[in-house]
């Protein structure tokens, strides 16, 4: 868990957390980021805040959703897929 500044809403200083993982490589693209029941177990939020957190990231596109499998990183701009990947 994080200590939590209170003047910050909890779900962006979560989101700030799992940003940074993935700029500093922790979830490399293409790899699942923690669903809403892992965020909600490791930082002590509630779901709804964990869907926050989720829908904050997407938004920004830093990750993507696949129905039934979770969210994903999105590779950085610029960055395309390897030859015969989708």
């Amino acid at each position: 868990m994080i200590e939590f500044v209170p003047d910050i809403p909890r779900w962006r200083q979560v989101a700030e957390v799992i940003r940074n993982r993935i700029k500093d490589g922790t979830y490399p693209p293409r790899t699942r980021v923690p669903s809403v029941v892992q965020l909600t177990e490791e930082f002590g939020i509630a779901n709804a805040t964990g869907h926050k957190v989720l829908r904050a990231l997407r938004e920004e596109g830093l990750t993507y959703t696949e129905p039934g499998l979770g969210s994903f990183v999105a590779r950085p701009p610029g960055n395309p897929a390897p030859e015969g990947e989708a």
